[in-house]
């Protein structure tokens, strides 16, 4: 006998594009893992299709497009679109990852730096360019994730990747931390701005935090906790 399913489930069968804010130090599958189990014994079946349009490292947070049903064919096109990113860049230091999954290896003085350089130097990342990714990242390398090799203390060779940075404010400065916003293609590691960004101040930068707010024309102001969803979801 076949399931009927209440039109609000039903829905999710056929495929709906969920926004969620994804929380600190959790996966993007984790969340995907999450949505998919508690849909599943919401709508009382054993398979659905659940996917995202754009991993978020675990450090970051904010806006996870999921796509359940029909509409993970369209996973290609959301994660295409131009994103937005709010965050901080903190100068002095570097890390082995770029941001803090690993510990500072090297220290600068910063006292030197100033506001006027800060500025300037966002400015410079403004149009096309050519980018190389962080070795703690999924790119592959030999069939295999680089940060998993880069992990094991592996030498890890990377190949630089095109990216368009079409805006980039700075929104406060109290160093040595950089308060950012930027807009940019797909692809592009904010990771790898902020360690770029201290070595074109003749110093170091890491990532301290990062926020994901827009992806195309999808917001995080519009986006639901996980908690909240599934509550909504239970509760109708």
């Amino acid at each position: 006998m076949d399931i009927v399913l209440a039109e609000e489930d039903q829905k999710y069968l056929d495929g709906q594009i969920l926004l969620i804010n994804k929380p600190l130090e959790w996966t993007s599958f984790d969340v995907v893992n999450k949505l998919r189990y508690q849909l599943k014994r919401k709508l009382g079946v054993k398979k659905l299709k659940v996917g995202h349009a754009g991993t978020l490292d675990p450090l970051a947070t904010g806006l996870l497009i999921i796509c359940t049903g029909k509409l993970t064919k369209q996973i290609d096109t959301i994660q295409a679109q131009e994103k937005e990113y709010t965050g901080i860049i903190t100068l002095g230091g570097t890390t082995p990852s770029y941001d803090l999954e690993t510990e500072i290896d090297n220290t600068f003085d910063f006292s030197n730096i100033t506001d006027a350089d800060i500025y300037k130097t966002a400015a410079s990342f403004l149009g096309e360019s050519e980018q190389m990714p962080p070795v703690f990242s999924a790119k592959k390398v030999g069939g295999k994730k680089a940060y998993i090799e880069a992990r094991k203390g592996k030498s890890i060779k990377l190949s630089p990747r095109s990216i368009l940075i079409s805006s980039f404010s700075i929104e406060k400065i109290e160093m040595p931390n950089v308060y950012f916003r930027i807009s940019c293609s797909k692809g592009t590691y904010i990771r790898s701005i902020a360690y770029d960004f201290g070595v074109k101040l003749e110093n170091g930068g890491h990532l301290s935090q990062l926020c994901r707010t827009k992806i195309g024309d999808y917001s995080l102001a519009n986006a639901h906790e996980i908690d909240g969803f599934v509550k909504n979801l239970w509760e109708g």
